[in-house]
């Protein structure tokens, strides 16, 4: 196998489409190209399998005897993959419904119970954050502080962030990378120059939409606070997991009275949640595998991550510029690439077009009807409003494939976007 490449071998690829549903098909059994993966996900069948069998088992966990213990085993096993995605080595893990949940209790635990002034975050955050910031910020009669945009990168400038910043300020809420344009904040520089400023600050990031797509490392990026939902991440709905800081963990939260302190979970456990995060770092590690031999489940995983990352940027490059075959987005006529940036290092597989010959929605609509499952970005939307307003822009169409795809599903899309441009 060449181990040099960016983009998966066609053998590689083939195996890679097979773990997960419905990549070339709905569930009908009709071809399509799904390219809605910021809205939801590729299944992994193991992850799926694995739901179902251990969500079937009726023992409660919190028991002693072996089947219980089975299931304990499950939950320590998902939390420390947990742990293993955020290259953490201590601290604890919340286990909840959706990630959105779990931001606005990490969000309250700070604003209630930390001295300071000012809540800073960023007009790109999901509404989880940017909602859960203010809306705590108000509660605690905290002053809200906003970073700007770049229209110019799509992504907020780490200067923008950190001039918010001082010592009065009790959290930083950021977003890892925008779910509008696949531009990647600098979280290390972030975190580095806050701290130089506030060595104590809280600091909190939403890696929701980044987690399928790069590395995360809170060594690197010594944070309080990170979550992330399984079911955009190869896994399944009805779970969020988060990684809270040991001193985040302790903060006053809702617990039960005899838990201890650190526990965030309310209720029983459900292990089947965990075991799904194990399916997914199986997956990653496997994938990594194929690439590098090493005994460290942390280092395949690092490996295949690295190699979805590399894939996912030829991917993306292929959309922008084409080929001899088939002309790329950013020469098409009639289309037009929304925050475009030449560095494509920068970027998680995100694309924001717009067609000169329908609006967004009726864009999508063209699509589906040609087999292409991809979807509006548009200012009317709860979702997008706040960020696409800070570029100035009205609505687009937004692209997002997964390292699943390959170049001919790339191509595919190219060609039909070339057609509902020419309007044939």
């Amino acid at each position: 196998m060449d181990k040099t490449t960016t983009l998966f071998p066609e053998q590689l690829q083939r195996e890679i489409k097979q773990r997960f549903y419905f990549v070339d098909q709905d569930y009908t059994g009709k071809h399509r190209v799904f390219m809605d993966n910021a809205g939801g996900s590729f299944r992994l069948k193991s992850a799926v399998e694995r739901l179902a069998m251990v969500d079937a088992i009726p023992d409660c966990s919190e028991r002693v005897h072996n089947v219980a213990r089975h299931l304990q085993d499950i939950e320590a096993e998902g939390a420390d993959d947990v742990r293993l995605i955020f290259n953490a080595r201590s601290g604890a893990v919340f286990a909840s419904l959706t990630a959105s949940g779990a931001m606005f209790d990490v969000i309250r635990a700070i604003a209630e119970n930390v001295e300071g002034g000012n809540i800073v975050t960023t007009v790109l955050e999901h509404p989880s954050a940017f909602d859960a910031a203010s809306y705590y910020a108000a509660r605690a009669g905290k002053q809200l502080r906003v970073a700007p945009s770049n229209a110019a990168t799509g992504g907020i400038d780490v200067d923008a962030i950190v001039a918010l910043v001082d010592d009065q300020t009790c959290l930083l809420s950021v977003i890892y990378a925008s779910n509008i344009s696949g531009a990647k904040l600098d979280i290390e520089q972030i975190v580095r120059r806050a701290r130089e400023i506030k060595p104590d600050l809280y600091i909190v990031v939403d890696a929701v939409q980044h987690a399928p797509h790069g590395i995360i490392d809170v060594e690197k990026t010594p944070v309080d606070a990170m979550n992330i939902a399984p079911y955009k991440f190869f896994g399944c709905r009805g779970s969020g997991m988060t990684w809270l800081s040991d001193r985040m963990a302790r903060l006053p939260h809702h617990k039960l009275a005899a838990k201890g302190e650190a526990v965030w979970t309310l209720g029983s456990p459900a292990p089947a949640q965990f075991a799904v995060v194990t399916a997914i770092v199986d997956y990653v590690c496997w994938l990594g595998r194929q690439f590098a031999d090493s005994s460290v489940r942390r280092d395949c995983f690092v490996e295949g991550m690295r190699r979805i990352e590399l894939h996912e940027r030829a991917l993306l490059g292929r959309l922008l510029d084409g080929s001899e075959d088939v002309p790329g987005l950013r020469v098409i006529d009639g289309v037009t690439v929304h925050l475009d940036h030449p560095d494509l290092a920068t970027r998680d597989l995100i694309v924001a077009i717009s067609l000169a010959r329908y609006t967004p929605a009726e864009a999508v609509r063209e699509y589906e009807k040609r087999g292409i499952i991809v979807y509006e970005r548009v200012q009317s939307s709860l979702y997008s409003q706040r960020m696409l307003a800070s570029f100035g822009i009205e609505g687009a169409i937004r692209i997002s494939p997964l390292h699943c795809h390959s170049v001919a599903d790339i191509d595919q899309f190219l060609r039909i976007t070339a057609e509902l441009a020419a309007g044939s």
